[in-house]
C-alpha cells in the first residue's frame, strides 16, 4: 500500500520524542537526564542498534542514522541554553566579571592548550596537528556543565560564576581557533599574523553592531508585540531574535551560541527578562536534550571494544591534566582551595567545539580519518562522565571547604536573593495600593503584572514591579514562590484567580494566600481553594488585604490599622 505521509524526517522525529517523553523519564529516576540522553542517543544511533538495522528491518524503525542531520538541529539546544544564560546575566554583571572572563578564562585557554599541544607532539604528532588537538582539548562542555549548574541551582554561587566565566571565554575563543585551523591545514593566508587580526577584528566589529542595534530597537520591538497580547505572537519574537542573532554571527564565522548569549544580555536590560526565560524553557529542554541524544549516536562503540585501554587511559589522562593545570590557575587567581578543586574537577572534559574542530581538521588535512575517529571517542568519552566529575567536584569542595577562606572572591550573586519576600500577583490599583503598605513598612516584595508599560513605568520608579502573566505559576516560582512569606492575588480574571489560588496551595500548602475576590460568592470558592483570605474587591477591599497581610507578619493590629489609615486619604482623594 502507497504511503502518504510526506513530512521530511518524520520517524527521527517520533524517534527523538519517545526517547525524550519516554526512555529518558524512565532512565532519570536513577540517573542524570545528561547521563540518560547519552545511553538513548547511543543506543537508537547508528553504531547502537543501527547496526542491526540492515539485519532485522522492524529495528530500523526504532534508529536514527542521520547523526549530522540530527547535530545541526541539536545546534539549537545549545543556542537556548546560552540564551537563557544571557537572560541571567547583564553587561554591567559581565563587565563586573571580567577579571574571571579575560584573565583566568584566556589563561585557562592558553596555558591548557600548550601543555595538550606538547605532550602531542611527543607522540609524534606534527606541529600544526598538536596545536588543534591542544586548542581544542583545551576548551569544556558549556552546553553539560551550565546545564548541571541550573539543575542543582548552583549556576549563581561563586564557584558556579567561577565556573561559567571561563566557559564564556572559551565560547569567545572559537573565532581564533577556527581561523587556526583554516590557515594551518590551507595555509592560504601569506601573513598569519595580518589574517589573525582582521578575524579578531571582525568579530569585534559583529558583537558591536549586535550590541548598538538590540539597544535601539530591541525594547521598543517587544513592547510592541507585547501590547498586541498575544502570547504566541511574544514566543514567535523571542524566538525570532534567539536564532536570528545567532545566525547572524554564524554568518560572520563567529560561534552561534555566542550570538544567542548576546541576544540574551541585551533582552535582561529590559522589562520582559523574566517572561522571555519561562517563555523559552520549553524549547531549551527539548533542543538540548537533542544535542546531548547526538553526542551520544556520534561515539562508535566498535572502536571502543577494538582498543579499550588506549581510549579509556588516553580519556583519563586528559582529564587528569586538565584538573590538575585548572586547579593550579584557579589557586593563582585566589580562588579559596575548595572551590579551585570544585571548578577545576567540573571543567576536566572536553567539550562539544571538540567535534567541530576535529571534524573540520579532518576535512582540510590535518588529521588522517583514523586519529579524528580516535579523538572523536575521547571526547565524547569525557563529556560522557561529566555528571560523574560533577558529583566529585561537590564532594571534593564540600571536604576541602573548611579549610579555605573566602578572601578576595566577590560574593555578591548574579541575581537579587530573594526570601521572606511577598509575591504580588497583578500591580493594577489593587496590587499598587498594596505595594504602596508595604513600601512604608520596609517589606520586601516582587509585583508581576502583564502590562509591559506599567511594569516599565513602575520598575523606573524603583519599584520591584517584573514584566510577566501573573497568573502561571511558572511565573511566580522564577520570583521566588518557594521562598516567599506570602502571595498575594489580585489579578482581574475570575476563572484565572481561582485556577492560580489552587495551583499554589498544591504546590506550597504552607504558604498564606491573599485573594481579591470578586463578590462573596467568588470570595467563598477561593477560599475553598486554599486561599487564607478572600477579601471582594474595591479600594477598601484591597486596604483590608493589606492590612491582612501586615498582620501576617506578626505586625501588631494597632500599628497595621494605622498604616492602611496613612495609606487611604492618598487613594480616596
Amino acid at each position: 500500500m502507497e504511503s502518504h505521509v510526506h513530512i521530511p524526517f518524520l520517524r527521527e522525529v517520533l524517534v527523538f520524542l519517545l526517547a525524550a517523553g519516554v526512555a529518558v523519564p524512565l532512565l532519570q529516576r536513577f540517573i542524570s537526564p545528561v547521563i540518560g540522553y547519552f545511553i538513548v542517543g547511543s543506543i537508537i544511533g547508528p553504531f547502537g542498534l543501527g547496526l542491526l538495522a540492515d539485519i532485522y528491518e522492524p529495528v530500523s524503525y526504532l534508529v536514527i542514522t542521520d547523526v549530522e542531520g540530527v547535530t545541526v538541529l541539536a545546534e539549537l539546544g545549545v543556542i537556548f541554553l546560552l540564551f537563557v544564560i544571557g537572560l541571567e546575566l547583564s553587561f554591567e554583571r559581565l563587565w563586573a566579571m571580567r577579571r574571571l572572563v579575560f584573565g583566568l578564562g584566556s589563561a585557562q585557554i592558553l596555558v591548557t592548550g600548550a601543555v595538550i599541544a606538547a605532550v602531542a607532539v611527543m607522540w609524534g604528532n606534527a606541529t600544526a596537528t598538536a596545536i588543534i588537538l591542544g586548542a581544542c582539548l583545551a576548551l569544556s562542555s558549556t552546553a553539560i556543565v551550565t546545564q548541571l549548574l541550573i539543575e542543582g541551582g548552583r549556576l549563581g554561587t561563586p564557584s558556579g560564576r567561577a565556573t561559567f566565566s571561563i566557559l564564556l571565554m572559551q565560547d569567545l575563543a572559537v573565532v581564533p581557533i577556527l581561523f587556526a585551523v583554516s590557515v594551518l591545514g590551507t595555509m592560504a593566508v601569506g601573513n598569519v599574523a595580518l589574517g589573525f587580526g582582521l578575524a579578531v577584528g571582525e568579530a569585534l566589529l559583529v558583537i558591536a553592531l549586535i550590541y548598538a542595534a538590540g539597544r535601539l530597537l530591541l525594547r521598543p520591538l517587544l513592547q510592541l508585540v507585547a501590547g498586541a497580547d498575544s502570547r504566541e505572537a511574544f514566543v514567535g519574537i523571542i524566538l525570532l531574535i534567539a536564532v536570528g542573532t545567532a545566525a547572524i554571527t554564524g554568518f560572520a564565522g563567529l560561534s552561534m551560541a555566542l550570538g544567542a548569549f548576546l541576544a540574551g544580555l541585551l533582552i535582561a536590560e529590559t522589562e520582559f527578562r523574566h517572561q522571555v526565560k519561562i517563555d523559552i524553557e520549553p524549547f531549551k529542554g527539548l533542543m538540548l536534550g537533542l544535542f546531548f541524544l547526538s553526542v551520544g549516536m556520534g561515539i562508535d562503540w566498535r572502536m571502543v571494544i577494538d582498543s579499550p585501554i588506549l581510549i579509556i587511559a588516553s580519556a583519563i589522562s586528559l582529564v587528569l591534566l586538565k584538573v590538575a593545570i585548572n586547579f593550579a590557575l584557579c589557586l593563582a587567581w585566589r580562588l579559596p582551595r575548595h572551590r579551585a578543586a570544585e571548578v577545576a574537577i567540573m571543567l576536566g572534559q572536553a567539550g562539544e567545539f571538540g567535534f567541530l574542530v576535529i571534524g573540520l581538521s579532518v576535512t582540510v588535512g590535518l588529521f588522517p580519518s583514523e586519529t579524528g575517529q580516535f579523538m572523536l571517542i575521547v571526547v565524547g568519552l569525557t563529556m560522557l562522565a561529566t555528571p560523574g566529575l560533577d558529583w566529585l567536584a561537590r564532594r571534593v569542595g564540600s571536604a576541602l571547604e573548611h579549610d579555605g577562606e573566602d578572601a578576595g572572591f566577590e560574593e555578591t550573586s548574579w541575581a537579587t536573593e530573594m526570601g521572606g519576600h511577598v509575591i504580588l500577583a497583578g500591580y493594577g490599583r489593587v496590587g499598587a495600593t498594596i505595594a504602596g503598605v508595604l513600601d512604608r513598612q520596609d517589606i520586601r516584595y516582587v509585583a508581576i503584572d502583564s502590562d509591559p508599560e506599567l511594569a516599565r513605568k513602575a520598575a523606573s520608579d524603583g519599584r520591584p514591579v517584573r514584566m510577566g502573566d501573573a497568573s502561571r505559576l511558572e511565573v511566580l516560582r522564577e520570583a521566588g514562590l518557594d521562598k516567599a512569606a506570602a502571595v498575594v492575588v489580585t489579578i482581574g480574571d475570575k476563572d484565572a484567580t481561582e485556577a492560580l489560588t489552587h495551583e499554589i496551595n498544591r504546590l506550597a500548602p504552607r504558604l498564606p494566600i491573599l485573594a481579591r475576590a470578586r463578590d462573596a460568592s467568588h470570595a467563598d470558592k477561593l477560599l475553598d481553594d486554599g486561599a487564607n483570605v478572600a477579601v471582594p474587591e474595591t479600594i477598601e477591599g484591597s486596604l483590608r488585604l493589606a492590612e491582612m497581610l501586615l498582620m501576617e507578619f506578626g505586625i501588631d493590629g494597632d500599628i497595621a490599622n494605622r498604616a492602611v489609615e496613612m495609606e487611604r486619604p492618598l487613594k480616596e482623594s
